[in-house]
């Protein structure tokens, strides 16, 4: 599992990408993202290979960067 944890520290807001396999041989990248203190929003998507995985989850964390959000340097508990 590979958590990629971001913030934007003005509007106290996380973004999350998350990749994850199944038993099935599939991965699965988890998209979250909120407000501190508020309901989040999320969304999956599954891919046969963890190439195409790992390049979705790449593209989000570049778009949420695009957006104002940084990489945080807190630890995230599995």
């Amino acid at each position: 599992m590979l958590t990629i944890l971001l913030h934007r520290p003005t509007a106290r807001s996380f973004y999350r990408v998350e990749i994850t396999d199944n038993l099935f041989g599939e991965y699965s990248v988890l998209r979250e993202w909120g407000r501190a203190g508020r309901r989040a929003g999320a969304r999956v998507n599954w891919f046969g290979n963890l190439r195409e995985a790992a390049q979705a989850a790449d593209r989000w964390r570049g778009r949420a960067i695009a957006r104002g959000y940084r990489l945080s340097e807190r630890a995230v508990a599995p």
